[in-house]
């Protein structure tokens, strides 16, 4: 795996962090409605997946 590979990587998986976070966050009419823990584990398991879908290959980097 080379810099670029992990980087583009570290990018593709904070940005689905953060989508997965706000798409859950928006569910709740109040912040007291959140499920605080939950949204912390279901954006961290996205980006768990989404290092391992990068796996794949990444369209970014050619190699």
């Amino acid at each position: 795996m080379s810099k670029k590979w992990i980087k583009a990587a570290g990018i593709r998986a904070l940005k689905t962090v953060a989508q997965t976070a706000g798409a859950l966050l928006a569910t709740g009419t109040f912040m007291s409605d959140i499920n605080w823990p939950m949204v912390a584990s279901a954006s961290a398991l996205a980006g768990i997946l989404s290092i391992f879908t990068s796996l794949g290959g990444i369209p970014e980097v050619k190699e």
